[in-house]
């Protein structure tokens, strides 16, 4: 399961959209209905007829369902902005009843406001004008299966096209598992936990964190802390800040020793995906994710998100 481009691999690329649903080897671009049937009437099969599906109210649509074993390499969707909080995203492996991802399409590509913010990382990548991608590696053994529910009160058009690999996953490879919490407001003082219950081995990979101050103050000393294997009390991770934890310091040689940090515009701490405080009532949303080397059933990361 190499990621390196130079490493040549006995796997079959395969990819799974609204033009080739099952992903059928030489199906690409078959379809001969669809959202863009009208744009393409001079055209015809093999040049976007069906680029996109509607998504009732109250409905969800199965993005892909396909056998294996193999590693999702890529996903992209393109949601309008204003949905994305409406739009929840699940992802089942080997045929599991209960959700490995279960996050809002916007936490999930690090859209915690419901409108577009560019970025630019390794796992994840969202692009002028809105388009999300994820380079999250998903293996699978028996099936994946990732679904889209429309949680809104209109119908929604959404762009997809998830690309894959037919090949052997190594006994010690993880399913990736993704959570979402939200806390608001979270007043004063209190705890906005970002995950827990997790009881099997596997690695923490990363959180996306949308934070909200309503209060005047500093905002950055609510620390992130690791309880880990029976911990109680006190954590065995504890950082320094949650500001020092996403890899911004609070410091600045500009003000006198002394003195506390220039909090931020409103407006620029809501649109950031790494600020957060204890200082003042305020409201939180995290994406976390993570790979547990589990068998199906064993674990749960945490309940699925709501309309809230």
């Amino acid at each position: 399961m190499s990621l390196s481009m130079s490493v040549l691999r006995d796997g079959r690329s395969r990819s799974v959209s609204p033009e080739n649903p099952a992903g059928g080897k030489g199906a690409g671009g078959g379809a001969a209905t669809g959202t863009g049937a009208a744009a393409a009437r001079d055209l015809g099969p093999g040049w976007k007829v069906s680029p996109s599906v509607e998504i009732a109210a109250g409905g969800t649509h199965t993005v892909a369902e396909v056998a294996g074993p193999g590693v999702i390499r890529h996903m992209w969707l393109a949601v309008p902005p204003a949905r994305l909080r409406s739009v929840v995203l699940r992802a089942y492996w080997d045929g599991a009843a209960d959700p490995a991802i279960a996050v809002p399409v916007g936490d999930l590509f690090c859209q915690g406001w419901a409108s577009f913010a560019q970025v630019s990382s390794i796992p994840v990548a969202v692009n002028p004008h809105g388009g999300l991608n994820s380079y999250w590696e998903m293996p699978f053994r028996g099936q994946a299966r990732v679904t889209l529910e429309n949680l809104g009160q209109a119908p929604l058009t959404v762009y997809y096209q998830v690309d894959y690999e037919l090949t052997e996953v190594p006994e010690a490879a993880g399913y990736l598992h993704a959570a979402w919490r939200r806390s608001n407001p979270l007043q004063a003082g209190q705890v906005h936990t970002i995950i827990d219950g997790i009881r099997s081995a596997g690695h923490y990979a990363g959180t996306y964190l949308a934070w909200g101050s309503n209060s005047s103050g500093w905002w950055g000393e609510g620390e992130v802390k690791f309880y880990l294997d029976g911990d109680q009390e006190l954590p065995t991770i504890c950082g320094t800040g949650t500001e020092d934890y996403f890899g911004g310091p609070g410091t600045s040689t500009s003000r006198a020793p002394g003195t506390a940090p220039t909090p931020p515009p409103t407006s620029a701490c809501r649109r950031s995906s790494a600020r957060t405080g204890s200082t003042g009532a305020s409201s939180a949303s995290a994406c976390t994710a993570g790979t547990c080397l589990t068998r199906l059933g064993s674990a749960r990361t945490c309940g699925s998100p709501s309309r809230h």
